[in-house]
């Protein structure tokens, strides 16, 4: 039994073993579909936060493995869909579901997925576990509804963009760690403190993953570098770059967002220019440190280390 891992990959070495020997539905092709985007990779971050949440109050992580992996499996589920609203063909370096498999099998697998999740959520764990979880499943939808209303709008603001972003990531990063923490007992104090240590710790994720989408490579980001804003999404590097109220700048955004055929790396560059990427790097480190402090009254253990470690990882 675990109780305290000395190695980090022993969590997601777990988590793996559960996909890959005892995952499966009652749908062969939602499994197929499902186990193509776990094969594809990833961090399994939010299953990770889980089982150092339920050791930083005193739990055995191998215990709560199977809670763990709805985490990814919720994830995995609302991945499929925004590859379906967003037209996207690759994921994580691989082809879409929707590619593979069409609109219809993927929107239907992604909403067998849920109920799948939630059917044996409600037979496994009790209360508050299945509440946590269908009230963050409906965070996430509000905050993509949210994102699709925002759209090629350039008076998006910072606050606008945060309420967002701890909606449709946060939640269910918060959701993960709180969850850990019930299961294992956790006092009330460190619910809260591992519930917002998932939060600060997912706006400064979703920061970084706008970041990425304007620094980053294609391979190294696993889908086309800038495919956020060619599909009009108000980022925080985007924002933040705004701010400086540069007409021209936001002349320029405005034809690339109206499709005048305007080359995407000349909206990159410009982003860079007026310091949206140096201003986005501040705000994570700033959510990254609120999600740090929020571990201190935790006792202290290696899981509590992990975890500020995971809050450093994105800054570094």
């Amino acid at each position: 039994m675990i109780h305290e891992l000395g190695e980090e990959s022993t969590l997601h070495d777990l988590v793996e073993h559960y996909f890959r020997a005892s995952f499966t539905t009652e749908n062969p092709i939602i499994t197929e579909a499902v186990k193509r985007m776990l094969a594809a990779g990833g961090k399994r971050l939010r299953p990770r936060l889980t089982l150092l949440a339920v050791q930083a109050c005193g739990g055995d992580a191998t215990s709560y493995l199977h809670l763990a992996a709805y985490m990814e499996l919720i994830h995995v589920a609302t991945l499929i869909h925004d590859d379906v609203v967003d037209n996207a063909a690759t994921r994580r370096g691989v082809n879409a579901t929707a590619i593979d498999f069409g609109n219809r099998t993927s929107v239907l697998a992604g909403d067998y997925l849920f109920a799948w999740i939630f059917k044996n959520v409600t037979a496994n764990y009790p209360a508050p576990i299945p509440h946590v979880l269908s009230a963050t499943l409906a965070e996430i939808c509000d905050g993509e509804v949210l994102q699709l209303h925002a759209l090629g709008n350039l008076g998006t603001t910072v606050d606008e963009y945060v309420a967002m972003a701890r909606k449709k990531t946060a939640s269910l990063f918060a959701a993960a760690a709180e969850c850990g923490a019930i299961v294992a007992g956790g006092s009330a104090e460190h619910v809260t403190a591992l519930h917002t240590f998932g939060e600060r710790y997912g706006v400064a994720f979703q920061m970084l993953d706008d970041l990425l989408d304007v620094t980053a490579d294609s391979d190294a980001l696993g889908k086309p570098v800038g495919n956020d804003l060619a599909e009009r999404k108000m980022t925080i590097p985007l924002i933040l770059a705004l701010s400086r109220n540069d007409d021209a700048f936001r002349n320029d955004v405005r034809a690339f967002f109206g499709g005048t055929g305007m080359p995407i790396a000349r909206v990159l560059e410009a982003i860079e220019r007026q310091g949206g990427v140096t201003a986005t790097r501040r705000e994570i480190a700033r959510w990254s440190g609120e999600a740090k402090r929020a571990l201190q009254p935790l006792p202290p253990g290696t899981a509590k280390e992990r975890l500020g470690a995971l809050a450093d990882a994105l800054i570094e």
